[in-house]
């Protein structure tokens, strides 16, 4: 049986000089190179989409490869795709090092410059321990055919567009149909999902922050029951305790609420940091929320441009929501979408606070009537974006998903703007 090998390389001289070694090894298939994490992530969530037989059994990461760390990369591909051995290449073959790759989930470790035996052995034992955990775990299995569940991230193209409202009657929607659903609030300085919903809860986002690994046990820990089912990480009482929460904490957080929760819907806010913007990296699907005035249109048009020079999210993979959308406009969905270059959600929320004042005023968002418009369309966009269940089995579609089907993107930023 021949192992296939997937070697993710930034560097050209490194992958030539990997790809022909890797073809020497005895039943070995290597693919091209991939050079950078993005590629890796989404090339590998294309093949589990397909079949657990269509990955390969070893991935080598070189240790330069970028945006994202290769420690941080290689614990992404052991949490999504558990089934697929991980070998670190690097200059530094320290006992320091080889802790750090083990505990991140690599299966093994291979130091520069590159040894043919030292390559032949890891990439056998890689590949043995990567037959037998999919020997173990049956063909069938489910667990390789995604990475858990949905990530949808809420983010607002300036303060006062509805951005909260929105998440949480996401949230609910989902729920409701009878998903097992989480509502996190990444708004880290002025998160407001505990006062929609009338929460009193003395954990929150940064009690998680400084766990190397968040378990089942500390996530049910630090995560609120709300009455209505909805699984609650909610942002800090204290806003400039939002600080301790960082990029590699919200990748291991938002990782922790995927594999278990059917949905994971991330309110982020208006500002950008680097907490915020892991989460919108690693998202399925991100919506943006604009209302149809010209102040607003330009501040998502500046966002949008802010994720593709970071890159966090290019245009077209976000989804522009428009909210208090009237017929007598002049700024219509179609020409947000083309001012944006993004994709603009079919469904529109209509302008009518007066239905929602109520049950804004009292902090009971879940006791919204329901014929009001307001949650109507909110609702309507949860079956549009694949929230909710619509069939009896239990499926959901979405046409915002594309290739990436339901397993998610990691994408990296350039480290300066960490």
């Amino acid at each position: 049986m021949s192992t296939r090998i997937l070697p993710v390389v930034g560097d050209a001289d490194a992958a030539r000089s990997i790809t022909t070694l890797l073809s020497q090894l005895p039943d070995a298939e290597p693919a091209g190179p991939v050079g950078d994490s993005t590629s890796l992530i989404d090339t590998l969530a294309r093949l589990a989409a397909e079949s657990i037989d269509e990955l390969p059994e070893v991935v080598l990461v070189h240790e330069r490869i970028g945006p994202v760390p290769a420690l941080e990369l290689i614990r992404e591909v052991a949490l999504r795709f558990p089934a697929v051995g991980v070998i670190l290449v690097t200059t530094d073959a320290g006992p320091g090092l080889f802790a750090a790759a083990m505990d991140s989930g690599a299966r093994g470790l291979v130091g520069l410059p590159l040894s043919y035996e030292e390559l032949a052995q890891r990439v056998q034992a890689a590949a043995a321990w990567s037959v037998g955990v999919r020997r173990h775990l049956g063909q069938g299995a489910d667990v390789f055919t995604g990475p858990g569940g949905t990530v949808i991230t809420v983010s607002g193209a300036k303060g006062g567009v509805g951005t909260t409202m929105v998440a949480v009657q996401l949230a609910l929607a989902a729920r409701t149909s009878g998903m097992n659903t989480a509502l996190a609030d990444l708004d880290l300085q002025a998160g407001d999902i505990a006062s929609y919903l009338d929460v009193q809860f003395r954990r929150s986002i940064v009690d998680l922050a400084s766990i190397q690994d968040i378990s089942p046990r500390v996530l049910q820990d630090a995560v609120y029951i709300h009455p209505s089912g909805i699984g609650m990480l909610l942002a800090p009482g204290e806003g400039e305790r939002g600080e301790e929460v960082n990029e590699r904490s919200v990748r291991q957080i938002v990782s922790a609420l995927r594999n278990r929760y059917e949905v994971v819907v991330i309110d982020c806010g208006t500002q950008m940091n680097s907490a915020n913007a892991a989460a919108i990296e690693m998202a399925d699907t991100t919506l943006l929320l604009t209302t149809p005035d010209v102040v607003s249109v330009r501040a998502a048009k500046r966002m949008v441009r802010l994720w593709d020079r970071l890159q966090i999210r290019k245009a077209e993979e976000t989804v522009i929501v428009v909210n208090r959308h009237t017929r007598n406009t002049e700024i219509q969905p179609p020409l947000i979408e083309r001012i944006t270059s993004t994709q603009v959600a079919r469904v529109t929320i209509p302008a009518n606070f007066k239905e929602l004042q109520a049950a804004v005023d009292a902090g009971r968002m879940q006791d919204l009537e329901s014929k009001s418009t307001v949650k109507q369309a909110m609702w309507g966009l949860a079956g549009e974006l694949g929230l909710v269940k619509t069939t009896e089995g239990g499926e959901k579609n979405s046409k915002f998903k594309g290739d990436r089907g339901s397993v998610g993107v990691l994408r990296g930023r350039p480290r300066q703007h960490d």
